[in-house]
Formats: structure tokens, C-alpha cells, sequence
């Protein structure tokens, strides 16, 4: 079964660039970013999110922790 959905033009654009194959499809195209969100586990969730709240360290931090 199929479904028509309405995106903006530039999702569309958005989603041509994405194209691996001139022909792909955008139904493989957004399969493959789902597939590629289901394989974050939950570990780089969280991390991610802590880094959205700014519950990270700077790169001059990270230098300064490495000696660089």
C-alpha cells in the first residue's frame, strides 16, 4: 500500500541531495535515514542530548585533557 504525503520544496531538495542513485527513490531515502536513527542506541542518545544541554566540554578542553 502506498501513500501520497505533501513536503515543502525544500525538504525535497533537501532529500534530492540525499540520493545515493539518481534513480533511488525517496521512499529508499527515507528508509535509510530511519534505519540510520534505529541504529543510535541509546547510549549516543544520551549523550547527544547532554551535548544539546550543553553538558559537554569545549575542544580546547579536550586539548588541554590530551595534552595537545
Amino acid at each position: 500500500m502506498s501513500t501520497t504525503i505533501q513536503i515543502s520544496d525544500n525538504v525535497k531538495l533537501i532529500l534530492d541531495k540525499m540520493k545515493m542513485m539518481k534513480r533511488e527513490s525517496y521512499n529508499e531515502v527515507i528508509e535509510r535515514m530511519i534505519e540510520d536513527d534505529l541504529e543510535l542506541n541509546e547510549k549516543t542518545k544520551k549523550e547527544i542530548e547532554e551535548a544539546r544541554k550543553g553538558k559537554s566540554i569545549s575542544h580546547a578542553e579536550v586539548k588541554k585533557r590530551f595534552g595537545l
